[in-house]
């Protein structure tokens, strides 16, 4: 069962994108209200009609590894090919390389209805939208044209290629080698690891963006560039021809996320696989980080995605159920929904839900107002991205588990389906950047971008608005916690970033909530949608807010506590 959140993404995107204020210009003048409007029912119609049904499938009967490579399920290239024929892999791309030109937040709306039906298969056009902003911002005209009108399509799939055994976080470790050839191309070597959809059957060509070290080249992340290395080589007239000698060894057996293959890959074992250079050499990072900040919006995006599917299951189990009467209201048995236990757990699920979307919404918005030139969006961006990344990664984690608590014991039964979502949402904390960095990243890079400046004017911006007392003293106690985490040591600040990330984070979504409600009340629309949205926003203000500002004291406290054991004393 999966229903798109059409109602819900259309009032995000009217009341906290402000799509009209994107529309009216130029760039994005294709974003006019009736096409916004065609592409949420349509990308719905393709989502639960054709992938949803598949999400099942996926977990129970995921891809296999062959020797002529890796096979997905049943179903499943039939499915993506009719997200190919139908242009959803066009939306966000420039019109110049073959897109429709539309903002990259209605690209969003998009893959959250195609991930909320399918998170495993979603990765897939995910990835991929990120191989393409690479290639856009850092490729060579002739890549872009040979490569992004078929990336742009989906009839080629592309990948990210950072991991190796030894190089995890700590990419400045990378050992894969990239050796001069004769031609002006490059031999390609070494092994990755973790590569989602790595390999696949569902797609003609896949476009791999792979980190290497040149001969020479410097230690750590400042010795490494971006190569694009396809599985078939381009014959003369773009068409996929030879195999490119990139080789799958294995994919991994994963706790959830079954639907995606996760590949090791290998590459050059033949001494044969021939890769291009993207952007500079030595300036890998630049490339990849581009493709990384892309990726972390949309795996921010992934926690919206399995908690809008969790909400939806536990929604539906919680008014079909029927177990004991409700307490002082008579004898007779009613749906667990009555019992205000259940209502607590639910209310928290919608509110949570809706408090990420719109952060994650806000945040992508704000790549569509950069695109237009707005340096402060930029900056707004540079700031948001690990909120969006790490608290909507948690949320997706919570929201997931407190599913499998109102399904009770038919929870933790895999044939009910709602303990995948659990599954498959534990990897989003993890993978494009541990949350743990998200939050180291927040307070070493972003928190002192122009002298606290770009925090403030996202402080001042919230206070102007904010009207509930506990609301507006949360942003206050997120000033405070700011002001000394610029002044003290690394260990403090590191020690105080999870703290102050969730903290931050639900400030920012209390504000977004509540200016939800406000409109809600004030707007003509769907009364159950609105109603609802003015309830789920009280509770969100009422009793989530207060809950983060009980971690003010972690985010004050010194490192020292942390380091008051000896590693060893760990183990006692």
């Amino acid at each position: 069962m999966f229903t798109p959140a059409v109602t819900e993404q259309r009032f995000v995107l009217d009341h906290i994108v402000k799509i009209d204020d994107l529309a009216a210009s130029d760039r994005f003048a294709a974003a006019s209200s009736d096409v916004v409007d065609a592409v949420l029912e349509g990308v719905g119609a393709l989502a639960a009609g054709e992938w949803a049904p598949l999400s099942r499938v996926g977990d129970t009967n995921g891809p296999k590894w062959t020797t002529d490579g890796v096979k997905m399920p049943a179903g499943f290239p039939e499915a993506y090919k009719a997200y190919v024929d139908g242009g959803w892999g066009t939306i966000g791309v420039p019109e110049e390389f073959g897109g429709q030109g539309m903002p990259f937040i209605i690209q969003t709306a998009v893959l959250e209805t195609l991930g909320g039906a399918n998170l495993g298969f979603a990765l897939a056009p995910t990835l991929t939208v990120g191989a393409i902003e690479a290639l856009a911002h850092h490729g060579s005209p002739e890549q872009q044209a040979l490569y992004l009108p078929r990336l742009a399509t989906g009839e080629w799939t592309g990948t990210m290629n950072l991991t190796e055994p030894q190089a995890g976080s700590d990419v400045g470790a990378v050992r894969a080698k990239a050796e001069p050839r004769a031609d002006g191309k490059w031999s390609i070597s070494g092994t990755k690891i973790y590569i989602s959809f790595g390999d696949h059957d569902m797609a003609s060509n896949i476009v791999h963006l792979v980190l290497a070290r040149t001969p020479d080249a410097p230690p750590g992340t400042k010795g490494l560039s971006l190569f694009l290395v396809p599985k078939y080589r381009l014959d003369a007239d773009g068409n996929p021809g030879e195999f490119n000698d990139v080789r799958v060894v294995s994919i991994e057996h994963k706790l959830g996320l079954h639907a995606s293959p996760t590949c090791v890959l290998s590459f050059g074992d033949n001494g044969d696989c021939v890769g291009e250079l993207i952007g500079a050499e030595l300036g890998g990072m630049r490339g990849m980080f581009t493709m990384m900040n892309n990726a972390r919006l949309n795996v921010g995006l992934q926690g919206v995605q399995v908690a809008e599917r969790a909400t939806q299951l536990a929604v539906a189990y919680a008014r079909d159920r029927v177990q004991s009467a409700r307490a002082g209201a008579g004898r007779d048995p009613v749906a667990i929904i009555e019992h205000p236990d259940v209502r607590r757990m639910l209310m928290r699920m919608k509110a949570q839900t809706q408090a990420a979307r719109a952060l994650v919404y806000l945040a992508a918005s704000q790549v569509d107002r950069a695109t237009l030139g707005d340096a402060d969006a930029q900056k707004r961006l540079d700031l948001l991205t690990p909120l969006a990344k790490a608290h909507g990664t948690d949320i997706g984690c919570e929201v997931s588990s407190i599913a499998i608590q109102v399904h009770g014991g038919m929870g933790f039964i895999e044939e009910t389906g709602v303990a995948q979502g659990f599954r498959d949402a534990r990897i989003t904390p993890i993978y494009e950047g541990t949350n743990g960095i998200q939050a180291a990243d927040l307070v070493g890079r972003k928190l002192s971008m122009d002298n606290g400046g770009v925090l403030n004017a996202l402080i001042a911006d919230m206070r102007a608005e904010a009207e509930d007392a506990g609301l507006r003293g949360l942003i206050d106690a997120c000033e405070e916690v700011a002001r000394r985490l610029l002044t003290v040591d690394v260990d403090d600040r590191l020690a105080a970033s999870y703290p102050f990330l969730t903290m931050l984070s639900t400030a920012v979504c209390g504000w977004l909530m509540e200016r939800q409600g406000r409109i809600a009340a004030t707007v003509d629309g769907d009364p159950d949608f609105l109603k609802m949205k003015r309830a789920v926003t009280d509770f969100y203000v009422a009793q989530i807010v207060p809950e983060a500002m009980g971690l003010k004291a972690a985010a004050m406290a010194s490192a020292a506590m942390l380091y008051a054991l000896e590693p060893a004393a760990f183990a006692a």
